[in-house]
């Protein structure tokens, strides 16, 4: 199971670089959308549909890292007023509810990607983008965020890891210094 949870988290690493690519390739595309239509009166082309994917597939992909770091808006209202024994079935309960949203989630997006990639779907820009490969980023990023989910859960119900991040002994007070 060790190996399981730190394997995981070496993936979500890797998606997290990767997303972070994406973004710092966005960057470098609107830079260059900037430079060639307001500097050089070009006309631009393919930049706004590889901003728009890059920017997408950074958000699915790097999803799973989001969720490892805890890096996600997360409401501890509840959990820092509930005991210790009502804390753990929460984020059990909690768990278990996620996975199952994402997993719905990716067996839908694998298929809207499969039917893009079967029909040959291409943006409708001038640019005709074969639209399977952003949309690849969808099943990609939404399987690595099931996978994560399940070590998370892993580590919580064998004890490696606290609800909610959280030590047994916080409370709201405690949490609030």
């Amino acid at each position: 199971m060790d190996t399981y949870i730190r394997t995981m988290a070496f993936l979500s690493r890797v998606a997290g670089v990767a997303a972070a690519f994406l973004i710092g390739g966005a960057v470098l595309v609107i830079c260059d959308m900037v430079i060639e239509r307001y500097i050089l009166n070009l006309t631009t082309i393919w930049q706004i549909d590889v901003v728009t994917y890059a920017i997408v597939g950074a958000t699915f992909v790097g999803s799973s890292y989001v969720l490892m770091t805890r890096g996600h808006v997360n409401v501890e209202i509840l959990p820092l007023h509930a005991g210790p024994r009502t804390r753990y079935w929460l984020a059990v309960s909690t768990a278990v509810l996620a996975i199952a949203f994402c997993v719905v989630l990716w067996v839908v997006c694998t298929q809207y990607w499969f039917q893009a990639y079967s029909e040959g779907w291409k943006s409708n820009t001038v640019w005709r983008a074969r639209l399977w490969i952003p949309y690849l980023s969808m099943p990609v990023g939404l399987g690595l965020l099931v996978l994560q989910y399940i070590a998370e859960f892993l580590a919580l119900v064998t004890g490696r890891a606290h609800p909610f991040g959280l030590a047994p002994a916080a409370d709201a007070e405690r949490f609030a210094r």
